[in-house]
């Protein structure tokens, strides 16, 4: 089995485990104000950590729920175990799992699953993205005015201020504007021409490794600004590589 076979059967059997508890009381963990941390967040890191790491032992895993594996190897697994939780809790369908490889500090394999409507998306380093076996690219759209913007607002004050100051500014110009919970498939849609940029404050690693490399793929941009004193924590601006990045924020 390849990299990129292991992590598309990854994302698949914890997409499958986390359908079948879609629509169940979920246990909450930690409730923060603008967030919420699942019993489920961890069972399906879990078992996507019995599967990667059970398939190469010698891996290292760094995941929304901590780490695992041997973590002097050039050879990590990035995962996000549920990108949109608060969604999936609140019993929105709109979620997925989300894995990537980075090796010697390279992206180079990543694989988005959403459970609720069966769709995975495929990259791997060079390659051609794929939506279910079949190759996309981002929209030929080039001016904002005739584009969806998906926008995330952050968890902090100053993160959900300056989200908020995004949206109002791009909402005068944009057809429409999204707030839909789950950056990882924001950025899937954006590769595959449903979307057309996203912008966010504040987003962490795993919830965009694999996206970034599979949006660059599909013709689009990603324009990424650390945020000090946050590690593997950016300012994303990402878009179908049409739209100038100035003009969306």
């Amino acid at each position: 089995m390849t990299d990129l076979e292991l992590a598309v059967h990854a994302a698949v059997e914890a997409g499958r485990f986390l359908r079948s508890h879609f629509g169940k009381e979920a246990v909450v963990d930690e409730a923060m104000h603008h967030d919420l941390k699942l019993a489920l967040d961890k069972q399906s890191q879990d078992l996507i950590t019995g599967i990667l790491l059970g398939a190469r032992p010698g891996d290292a895993l760094y995941g929304e729920e901590g780490l695992a594996g041997n973590q002097a190897s050039d050879r990590q697994w990035i995962v996000d175990p549920i990108d949109g939780t608060v969604n999936f809790y609140y019993g929105i369908p709109h979620f997925c799992v989300s894995i990537a490889l980075r090796v010697g500090g390279e992206i180079v394999a990543g694989a988005i699953y959403d459970p609720m409507i069966d769709e995975t998306w495929t990259i791997e380093k060079g390659g051609q993205p794929m939506l279910n076996g079949q190759p996309v690219s981002a929209s030929k759209r080039e001016h904002l005015e005739e584009s969806i913007l998906f926008i995330g607002c952050g968890k902090d004050g100053e993160a959900l201020r300056l989200g908020l100051e995004r949206f109002r500014k791009a909402s005068l110009r944009a057809r429409k504007m999204r707030m839909m919970g789950s950056a990882a498939l924001g950025m899937a849609y954006i590769a595959c021409g449903r979307l057309d940029a996203y912008v966010e404050s504040r987003i962490s690693l795993w919830d965009i490794a694999a996206g970034k490399l599979l949006l660059e793929a599909a013709g689009g941009k990603v324009e990424l600004q650390p945020v000090d004193g946050h590690p593997d924590v950016w300012s994303i601006v990402a878009t179908n590589g049409k739209i100038p990045i100035h003009e969306v924020l």
